[in-house]
């Protein structure tokens, strides 16, 4: 007994989540829909409901698909698929249930049946295109949408879909043949015209990228993106009474707007108009002390796209209107430091103050910033004094035994990173620095012990795993342990070059002089300047007696090397191979 369903509002819900085409559904299910209503007005029996019924299946996977049981409910489709074969409907329902499940092969075999009996049904190839686009098979996936609006043209999302297909491409001349064809179709699309103007906008017809920004306004006067967008091309041109009116025109509509308000004001300051400027910037740093989203704002326009310059106009101006600011300064802080200007960035983060979110931060970057003088010592004695207020924080206990390690006052290194792990311990970064200060300090049993610490902490640091790997590398022990540790950190890190680096040096351990080769060319094909890494593949290239290209590697490497006891190691090696120094 063949069953047509009643309507399949669970299959548009779900189409319209992956395609977001409600009237191209309407059309493609309308004979179907018809059919439905038929049989319900015919009959609704028992025998529908029996188990021998096709609805009793289709019911029973969706229930089961709403528990998440979608391998039962796949089960309970395809029963019901055996009972009603011809159904277009539960054969879309079916493929549906793949593509939540994401197994998406056997949704195409489901899509390539109904496309073959019904060409012309819409759905199946929005959903077609719809998977291809999700395993990033593009052409696949713009010619199944093509189809679907061939079919039908009225179709607004598809052609933003293909749209969006072109523009991530850069294929800009079909994206505006899409985007054309939609706006004639639909000549209320202010989406099409606001694409079209950003075409034409990167073709540099500023003409007319002004006259589809307009189109778009005036379709829908509130949008935001088009006057933007606008004030770019105006920028460009330099047309700056068409910039001035354009701001004008945000801020009468939005007077609280941030960005225009910050963008208005560097313009007032490039056209010397001082004391306009000021009053923005003034006003904004005000709104900032009650309103963080000025400071998000701020670093979104200026210090995310490293405009230090033009960011230390607004921020020096926006700290007249609020100078005790701690995000402020903070803010300005990062500029300076963005300018490499390191003492008026130590000053801005020293007026970071304690009640502030941000007050540990410019701690640990006063700090960083002292070190990058050459005043470690200075910096040390600042974060001890942060520390006397915070003796419980790991985070700045950590960092405190990081710039210990620095000078190597090990000691004291290991007495502050204890005291983080005694506020926080099970902290996997305090044991892995902890790891390092040992190794450092010529103690490997203690640095073999905080490193495997750390991996129980934490099974899947790469960068624990590799220094223990390596460390029994060089240490000559437990090879076949180390090769493990080894292969496990590539797993998760596989194109880096130290850890490529470490399971070369263990093969050169192990002896297998022809395998490290291998492995060694390709750490320094991924890190060509490390002094160390061009050390091991010369020592490998030794041991093959392949004496000119050790030569060639150690000499390279010199180059390289800071430590003067290394470049003493190293010469020693060039000159045993060369009979000269270098």
């Amino acid at each position: 007994m063949k069953i047509v369903f009643i309507k399949p509002i669970v299959f548009l819900a779900a189409l319209l989540a992956i395609g977001g085409c409600a009237s191209s559904n309407k059309g493609a299910l309308k004979q179907e829909a018809s059919e439905k209503e038929a049989v319900q007005k015919e009959t609704v029996s028992e025998e529908i409901v029996t188990r021998d019924s096709p609805y009793y299946y289709f019911i029973e996977a969706q229930l089961l698909q709403k528990r998440g049981a979608m391998a039962q409910a796949i089960a309970n489709l395809e029963k019901a698929i055996d009972l009603d074969p011809d159904s277009v409907y539960l054969q879309m329902e079916l493929a549906l249930f793949y593509f939540q499940k994401k197994d998406y092969d056997k949704a195409l075999v489901r899509l390539d049946g109904v496309i073959e009996k019904n060409p012309d049904y819409v759905g199946a190839w929005l959903m077609t295109g719809k998977i291809k686009q999700t395993q990033r098979q593009s052409a696949e996936a713009k010619a199944a949408y093509w189809k679907a609006l061939e079919l039908n043209p009225k179709q607004r999302n598809i052609y933003l879909l293909l749209g969006a297909l072109y523009m991530e491409e850069k294929d800009s001349d079909n994206a505006m043949k899409v985007y054309e064809q939609l706006v004639t179709v639909f000549p209320d699309s202010f989406i099409g015209h606001f694409f079209l103007g950003k075409i034409f906008a990167d073709k540099e017809d500023f003409k007319a990228a002004e006259r589809e920004f307009n189109r778009t306004l005036e379709l829908n006067p509130n949008l935001e993106e088009p006057r933007f967008e606008l004030l770019e091309i105006y920028r460009k041109q330099g047309q700056k009474e068409k910039i001035l009116s354009m701001y004008q025109d945000i801020l009468a509509k939005s007077p609280d707007h941030i960005q225009a308000s910050m963008e208005l004001g560097y313009f007032y300051h490039r056209e010397g108009e001082i004391e306009k400027a000021r009053a923005l910037f003034q006003e904004l740093g005000a709104r900032s002390v009650s309103n963080q989203n000025v400071v998000r704002k701020f670093v979104q326009l200026f210090v995310d796209k490293k405009m230090y310059a033009e960011a230390m106009v607004v921020i020096q101006g926006m700290l007249s209107g609020a100078p005790e600011s701690s995000d402020l300064h903070y803010v300005a802080g990062v500029v300076s430091d963005g300018k490499d200007d390191k003492e008026k960035a130590i000053m801005h983060f020293k007026k970071v103050r304690p009640e502030s979110n941000f007050y540990q931060n410019a701690a640990v970057q006063i700090a960083f910033l002292y070190q990058g003088l050459g005043k470690n010592d200075e910096g040390i004695e600042h974060l001890k004094a942060v520390v006397e207020k915070y003796p419980d924080n790991s985070q700045l206990l950590m960092y405190l035994g990081s710039f210990y390690e620095e000078i190597e006052d090990f000691k004291k290194a290991e007495e502050a990173l204890k005291r983080g792990l005694a506020a926080d311990p099970k902290n996997s970064k305090i044991f892995f620095r902890l790891g390092v200060v040992y190794d450092k300090w010529g103690n490997k049993p203690a640095s073999i012990t905080a490193m495997k610490k750390v991996i129980d902490l934490d099974p899947k640091n790469a960068n624990a795993l590799n220094y223990l790997g390596y460390t029994y590398a060089d240490l000559g022990q437990n090879l076949d342990e180390a090769e493990n540790l080894i292969k496990e950190a590539l797993k998760y890190k596989p194109d880096d070059g130290y850890i490529t680096d470490s399971l070369g040096w263990v093969y050169y351990k192990k002896g297998l002089y022809q395998k490290a080769l291998e492995v060694l060319e390709k750490a320094v094909s991924l890190i060509p300047d490390d002094p160390v890494i061009l050390e091991h593949l010369g020592d490998v290239y030794l041991k093959l007696n392949a004496k000119d290209k050790a030569l060639e590697y150690y000499q390279r490497s010199i180059l390289h090397q800071k430590k003067d006891k290394d470049k003493i190691n190293l010469e020693k090696k060039i000159q045993e191979l060369s009979g000269k120094g270098f």
